[in-house]
């Protein structure tokens, strides 16, 4: 018999997220065959590997990669889909194909958006090109995919292969979530800290300038 693609057994709960869980307590979280979009712990590895490389690579881009493919789950609940939570957009090879399609929409709006990245502290640099953008988002969204290969049993990250190798793969599912909420923690201490030097900077450079 014939392995079906993607199996869509996996039962489909409200999203209904609770911060004490997300931080405090994630393993209570319905996570486990697909039943709960992984999203707000994305944002951790997205934060401590975007912000640190954004001198190389696009940080918003590499950020919204690190997001995006969970409009996949998203949809599927929005609209009672008969469809898995993590399904061909949560496999490698079509990661690739949204983080270039991310990329290049990225680059597009970076005229317009290049202030407001500098005002948030996601962007230093005017040097960027669209290489920098692809990159970013291609990482960002093979990222994604490969963090929910740990913990969701209905994942073909390798497809057109059917296996998923990094499901039980001797990480246990319990410390995925509290890994990537502490990344989170230390990502946002991080960007605080990127915004306090900038005050400070700005704040030494105008008394340089009186004076």
């Amino acid at each position: 018999m014939t392995k079906p693609l993607f199996s869509s057994a996996s039962v489909i709960l409200p999203y209904q997220p609770f911060l004490w869980q997300v931080i405090i307590n994630p393993s209570d979280l319905p996570i486990v065959g697909g039943s709960m979009p992984f999203t707000p712990y994305h944002l951790g590895p997205a934060l401590v590997a975007g912000l640190p490389l954004r001198r190389y690579l696009h940080a918003p881009t590499f950020i919204l990669g690190n997001l995006v493919l969970d409009l996949e789950g998203f949809t599927v609940i929005l609209f009672g889909l008969s469809y898995p939570l993590h399904g061909y957009l949560h496999t490698v090879l079509f990661a690739v194909v949204v983080g270039l399609l991310l990329g290049i929409a990225m680059y597009a709006l970076e005229k317009p958006m290049q202030a407001f990245y500098k005002k948030i502290q996601l962007e230093n640099s005017n040097a960027l090109k669209l290489p920098s953008f692809l990159l970013a988002g291609v990482l960002g969204s093979v990222l994604h995919v490969l963090f929910d290969a740990f913990l969701y049993s209905e994942m073909q990250p390798f497809f057109p292969l059917t296996l998923n190798p990094l499901l039980n793969f001797g990480v246990p599912i319990s410390s995925v979530c509290p890994f990537c909420a502490w990344l989170g923690i230390i990502g946002l201490l991080f960007w605080g800290t990127l915004f306090v030097y900038s005050v400070y900077k700005s704040r030494k450079d105008s008394s340089n300038f009186r004076n």
